[in-house]
């Protein structure tokens, strides 16, 4: 409030104090109208992030009738995330640098890959001249890595023959016969096709959505054109993976698991189900000399006769889950003459585990620990000689197989057999002779994890050999 004593007598002076008081309030008047503009976004931002919150629970936690699939899972957490992400970094340009508070964010730990390329640049002082007139000499320096990314680009190889011919006779023309082109007088490279195989097969992009990608660069392809490079790359790879295979089923030991996949089924405007088979080798685990690989097959159907049709000719072990289609090879002497079943201890488990999440379960919870006390052997068998394997097994799993086997008949016994925990136990009894298989051999692992990270992750195989034989060996 304005002290009478202190105002001037002048008359101009009065009015400029007035017209600054107006101005001031005007300000803060504008202040606050712009604060309230921003709390309402903040609660807008904040309800939306609530009901995000909310859909992701249902997602995660609802019925199993309202949960989502997987991807519309991601979906809603990407969603979740990048709201977050943009009420942190309004709050941090509302807040002045000098009172900003750092928040822990979450942060991929470690340090980028060796193999990317580095651009180095060097940020020096304006001036290397000390304020007294001295120079300046360097003594340490920061150094931030930060990634960088160069679009995909788009370029037009030129190939040019020239043509020579003798001006003293007329022997004919001289001139360098055409390179061999994977689409004859077609427009791509083969590197552009393996680029448009790796976006469709490892990244689902589809080729429409491929041909629009290109035509943002000038690119004008219609997408028959770019399926017609597939097949054409499909008909050259069918070789390759007809190779792979057979250097697989050379093998005397290998993986195998099937998945679902959808299909598109043109007549019905819907999706229909069919099925990727992986076949697979890893001898890592006991040092052996072949390479790793994987190859995947598309069939239509999950049937037995799929994975015979596939391992025709292959004789050895061959690990599995409990899939009833797989005792199809070893019912009839068509595949091989000697095929033996090795079973995955990660399905058995699975079993007592589903049957603990519903309640107290003291005797499903005793088979789970007993089965990891069988894992944490293997873990300190891994990657030793097959016969330092067997005899680690032998004298220490071989006991505890045993044990567990009388304990299966006891509570078999006991327990209601329609019961999920009867169940759960007839499962492990049905295939007991293939879950101890892994006590008489060491190269056989005990459960059938190498197939099945693959199966998630199609395109990056084993860090080996890999081919994905979908649409393209179908």
């Amino acid at each position: 409030m304005l002290d009478a004593a202190n105002l001037p007598d002048d008359v101009a002076a009065l009015k400029a104090m007035l017209i600054a008081a107006r101005l001031s309030e005007a300000d803060k008047a504008v202040q606050l109208a712009r604060r309230d503009e921003q709390i309402a976004r903040k609660d807008e931002r904040i309800e939306r992030l609530e009901k995000l919150v909310s859909a992701f629970k249902q997602a995660a936690f609802g019925r199993k009738s309202e949960k989502s699939d997987p991807d519309q899972f991601d979906l809603a957490l990407e969603d979740l995330e990048t709201a977050m992400a943009a009420i942190h970094a309004e709050d941090e340009a509302d807040t002045p640098a000098g009172n900003r508070i750092s928040k822990p964010r979450a942060i991929n730990r470690g340090s980028l890959p060796k193999h990317l390329p580095r651009v180095e640049e060097v940020i020096e002082p304006e001036s290397l001249i000390c304020a007294c007139g001295g120079c300046l000499h360097c003594i340490g320096e920061d150094v931030s890595e930060r990634l960088d990314v160069v679009p995909a680009q788009f370029r037009v190889i030129v190939t040019r023959r020239p043509k020579y011919a003798c001006r003293a006779c007329t022997d004919g023309v001289v001139q360098v016969p055409a390179p061999a082109r994977l689409v004859q007088a077609g427009l791509p490279t083969e590197a552009t096709i393996a680029h448009v195989l790796v976006s469709k097969y490892a990244d689902h992009l589809p080729l429409y959505r491929q041909a629009q990608i290109m035509s943002r660069q000038g690119i004008d392809l219609d997408r028959s054109t770019v399926a017609d490079w597939v097949g054409r790359a499909a008909f050259e790879l069918r070789p390759v993976f007809d190779a792979l295979i057979a250097d697989l089923k050379r093998s005397t030991k290998l993986f195998m698991d099937e998945t679902r996949a959808p299909v598109l089924d043109p007549g019905s405007r819907k999706t229909k189900t069919g099925y990727f088979w992986a076949l697979a080798r890893d001898d890592r685990p006991w040092g052996g000399g072949a390479p790793p690989g994987v190859a995947f097959t598309y069939a239509p159907g999950r049937g037995g006769v799929h994975a015979e049709r596939i391992l025709q000719g292959f004789s050895g072990i061959l690990q599995v889950d409990g899939y009833a289609g797989y005792n199809r090879l070893i019912a009839t002497d068509r595949i091989g003459p000697d095929i033996r079943l090795a079973y995955c201890w990660a399905h058995a488990r699975r079993k007592l585990v589903e049957v603990t999440r519903n309640g107290s379960a003291p005797i499903a919870e005793d088979g789970v620990k007993r089965i990891a006390e069988l894992y944490r052997i293997e873990a300190e068998l891994r990657g030793l000689d097959p016969k330092v394997r067997l005899a680690g097994r032998l004298e220490r799993s071989a006991p505890l197989v045993a044990d567990f086997d009388t304990w299966l008949v006891h509570h078999r016994a006991r327990v209601a057999t329609k019961s999920p925990l009867g169940e759960a136990l007839a499962y492990i009894a049905k295939y007991w002779d293939g879950l101890k298989l892994f006590l008489t051999d060491g190269r056989i692992e005990i459960d059938t994890d190498v197939v099945e990270q693959p199966l998630s992750q199609p395109f990056c195989g084993l860090g080996g050999l890999s081919l994905q034989a979908s649409t393209m060996a179908a």
